[in-house]
């Protein structure tokens, strides 16, 4: 419906050639009168002839008359402007009588008249008035208080624009606002009545008054209006946007879309909104279902008597939000498939698909190549509960029981075969701790490492009133040995990563303050409180960790796995924005060897997942410097770009195709990074333009560039048994079969694609990637900053830290559940997700959809929607566990 502001100059060519002075030959200016009038049909020619007589009458001394041509005047513009696909003719004609009628208009004495010429011109300046004059809306307060959508779309459009222009100029100026808000009012209301609500919100975020909204949505539209508020606010700037959000939550509240309410409760982090949810519901099912979506987001959530007052009621809610339910609903959804049978190593390899060279090294029985095999059988058979290496009985034919398979592995190696067994057992704590028992017992400490980290893995995003893992773990956080110290201090932050456990910290902060730990037990402790606390901001710990920074010496502060400290301290801040800078100001005291690092790296963890643009701009000019050697703050800043342009689809396709100019323009140690930045801005998603990138890097003559490549392609690829990268993996493994690194990096990423036989996402982002989960997040973060040093880290002797990815592990599945919550098959349309905010009617939000029967996978980018109305979904999101109750209002078509 927009109409030209400026009339084209075929439209507008009648109007541009006012009456001119008079020419020197009376027969010239005919000519020109007769050859424009000629152009002109005779309706128009009548019209034209018809609206100068009202210009003129408008000016009789008589006001009689006056009142006579303004009405007719109005009438005529009024019907013109209901449908404004070009410039109407009346404001055609009109155009160069309006300095005339301006100046007639001054001299007018007060009156309903006055008023009334004040419409007129107000919507003649749509089209005729100078740019940035803003006299439409200045003619329109002059004017009549009359109903200003009787004038037509265009003008109510333009009024909004020049409103928020004066606005601006009048706050700045203190001058008072009330007149305009008045205006508003009207125009919002017209604006929802007309299927506008983008317009609306719009004119109000620029008036700064949002809470208008809730008054003037009803039923029809107010989905429509939360979806535009909750799109746009991650292109707001703080805190602007939590308004936003607020306003969505109450208008959802306002019309009972309790569901809708509790996402955006847990996007703002309010646990009060959340129990507000809770206690304006008694609906029992209702409960479940915001108790299944606070499981699947990780939040620790007591439920409480004001929730629910019945203690069975309570239990059950509990039991859901402890996420006890996931192994089962996992397991449900792998026989549904038809994937229960475990996978061995080789048959992700597909040796046999390769050209001979390669086949005859992967023969070889090497302690790395083992390793390898270790963690890709861990990835692959993740909480499948049984594998063909750890869980096979003695007498099958992979070559004996789980023990011989544990010690083919050499000294650190056995920690992470050990801890295997917990990520094959994942989620399933009654099972897994009875299989991960016998290794505790074992009088190898690297062996009983692992089975204390295999014992966090398995407790890993379920909660359990008894604490099995913290009951196991806590006696070994003092034990002489780093390694068993190690083990237990990590299984500990992977087991309640996000809980904000108290206990734990008065556990292991004197591990933090005591001056004699050693470096790594330290890194690892400072590592673990920072994810059981992640996005806590909480002050005695980050006090901690500084204290630790500080008093370290300046050889320890260069070991690469010191750097890991900045990202324990980050966590604490994890999307918290300017929370973070107190202590970034501390951080400008440190040593100059880590000074800028712990800059960085506070400052990238901060603004996660926020679409900072002057944050991601900032860090684009560190990596615009050439740096001397041995600095190594770059590496995280570009990881910190794709932290920051995670948050939506636009920003991070800028951030890759800045990423791109970084790989040419920038110096080693920032290459090194950006494949690890491609691999969080598309993990779990494969996109073709980022995985031929990544393509091409894992052939690069850095070895460092090369490794981060590889190891990209298992996250872009993760849980989604992409094809085409586990056949350029599969080339990879042949290319590189004499360097021991590289292809431990190919067999890693081999693993990472075929995660969870393709039932798994590493993807940080749910409930249509609105909600970013802290905890996976956090894990993510943490292997990604150990890849930054590949060789002294991963492929050193912390392999196992590999193993926080566990954090981020979640099945891309949908359950659909009956009222008892036993799995209900009911028929699903799984398609594209279409991006439908702001659009007009009701589109659909799926587009090349195929229907299935539940339980279903969605892939990155899809979307689901029931295929029947026998059954009404207690959730608009339709991803891991949803209640569908019965429609009383269905009937079978006989």
């Amino acid at each position: 419906m927009a109409a030209d502001q400026n009339p084209s100059s075929s439209a507008g060519a009648a109007a541009e050639q006012p009456p001119q002075k008079p020419l020197s030959s009376k027969d010239a200016k005919k000519k020109k009168d007769e050859k424009k009038d000629d152009d002109l049909s005779e309706e128009d020619l009548a019209l034209k002839q018809q609206l100068e007589l009202y210009v003129e009458r408008v000016q009789d001394t008589e006001p009689g008359v006056q009142k006579l041509a303004l009405e007719s005047m109005r009438q005529e513009i009024r019907s013109a402007t209901s449908s404004m696909t070009s410039v109407p003719k009346p404001l055609k004609f009109l155009r160069p009588h309006y300095g005339t009628l301006k100046a007639f208009f001054e001299g007018m004495p007060e009156s309903e008249l006055k008023k009334c010429m004040a419409d007129v011109l107000s919507v003649l300046a749509l089209t005729m008035s100078a740019e940035g004059e803003r006299e439409s809306l200045k003619y329109r307060l002059l004017g009549s208080e009359g109903d200003i959508g009787s004038w037509g779309h265009e003008y109510v459009r333009n009024l909004a624009g020049e409103i928020a222009q004066e606005f601006q100029k009048r706050q700045d100026e203190d001058l008072p606002i009330d007149e305009l808000m008045e205006l508003v009012q009207q125009i919002v209301a017209f604006h929802m009545k007309h299927n506008a609500e983008p317009e609306a919100v719009d004119l109000l975020m620029e008036v700064e008054d949002l809470d208008l909204l809730v008054e003037h949505v009803d039923k029809s539209n107010y989905k429509r209006a939360c979806r535009y508020l909750t799109s746009s606010a991650s292109f707001l700037p703080s805190p602007d946007d939590v308004l936003a959000l607020d306003i969505a939550y109450t208008i959802y509240n306002k019309f009972e879309d309790l569901a809708s309410a509790l996402i955006i409760a847990l996007h703002l982090d309010n646990s009060q909104y959340v129990k507000q949810i809770y206690a304006s519901t008694d609906d029992m099912l209702l409960k479940k279902q915001f108790s299944y979506i606070i499981a699947r987001h990780g939040s620790p959530f007591e439920i409480d008597e004001e929730i629910a007052a019945d203690e069975n009621d309570r239990e059950i809610l509990q039991e859901i939000v402890n996420n006890t339910k996931l192994s089962e609903g996992y397991l449900t959804l792998a026989r549904d498939i038809e994937v229960m049978e475990p996978k061995s190593p080789d048959d992700i390899y597909k040796v046999h698909l390769i050209d001979g060279r390669a086949s005859a090294s992967s023969t070889l029985d090497s302690a790395r190549q083992n390793l390898a095999a270790t963690f890709v059988n861990a990835f692959v058979n993740a909480g499948f509960g049984q594998d063909k290496l750890m869980t096979a009985p003695a007498e099958s034919s992979s070559g004996g029981a789980s023990g011989s398979w544990l010690f083919k592995n050499k000294e650190h190696g056995k920690a992470s075969a050990a801890a295997s067994l917990g990520m094959i057992l994942l989620w399933d704590v009654d099972s897994g701790l009875a299989q991960i028992d016998k290794y505790l017992h074992s009088t190898d400490n690297h062996v009983v490492a692992g089975a204390l980290l295999g014992v966090g893995i398995v407790n890993c995003g379920i909660k359990n009133d008894c604490d099995p893992a913290l009951a196991l773990l806590v006696d070994y956080i003092d034990k002489e040995d780093t390694t068993i110290r190690i083990g237990a201090i990590l299984g500990l932050g992977i087991a309640y990563a996000g809980t904000h456990k108290d206990e734990l910290k008065i556990r292991l902060a004197h591990i933090l303050a005591d001056p004699k730990t050693p470096l790594e037990v330290l890194v690892f402790t400072a590592l673990s409180l920072g994810l059981v606390y992640v996005g806590s901001c909480n002050e005695e710990i980050a006090q901690l960790i500084i204290f630790a920074l500080m008093e370290r010496s300046e050889a320890e502060l260069g070991e690469s796995l010191t750097r890991l400290l900045p990202v324990a301290l980050g966590l604490l801040y994890l999307g918290k924005q300017d929370k973070v800078e107190a202590t970034a100001e501390v951080s400008k005291t440190f040593n100059e060897k880590i000074r800028k690092y712990c800059d960085v790296t506070l400052m990238s963890l901060a603004y996660a997942g926020t679409g900072n643009v002057l944050k991601v701009q900032n860090l684009l000019g560190i990596c615009s410097h050439h740096l001397d050697k041995g600095e190594t703050h770059q590496g995280p800043a570009v990881l910190g770009i794709a932290l920051i342009a995670m948050a939506e689809e636009l920003g991070s396709d800028m951030a890759i195709r800045s990423l791109e100019r970084l790989l040419q323009y920038g110096e080693q140690n920032i290459r090194r990074a950006v494949p690890l930045a491609l691999g969080l801005l598309c993990i779990s998603n494969p996109k073709v333009n980022v995985m031929d990138t990544l393509s091409r890097l894992s052939h690069d003559a850095d070895s460092e560039v090369s490794m981060a490549a590889i190891v990209a392609l298992g996250f872009i690829g993760a849980g989604t048994n992409n094809a085409r990268i586990a056949g350029m993996l599969r080339n990879l493994s042949s290319y590189y079969y004499k360097e021991a690194g590289h292809l431990f990096c190919v067999r890693i990423a081999q693993g990472l694609v075929h995660l969870g036989k393709g039932l798994l996402t590493l993807s940080p982002y749910h409930s249509d990637r609105f909600l970013l989960c802290p905890m996976a997040l956090a894990g993510l973060v943490t292997v990604l900053h150990a890849c930054l040093d590949m060789k002294s880290i991963i492929l050193g002797k912390y392999h196992y830290m590999l193993y926080s990815l566990v954090l981020a592990m979640q099945p891309r599945m949908l359950l659909t559940v009956d009222e008892n919550l036993k799995a209900l098959s009911v028929p699903v349309r799984v398609g594209q997700a279409v991006d439908v905010v702001g659009q007009a009617g009701r589109p659909k939000t799926i587009t090349g959809f195929q229907t299935h029967s539940t339980p279903v996978l969605l892939a990155a980018g899809e979307r689901a929607e029931l295929a029947t109305e026998k059954y009404i979904p207690l959730t608009p999101v339709l991803e891991g566990f949803v209640i569908l109750k019965e429609n009383p209002e269905y009937h079978e078509d006989i």
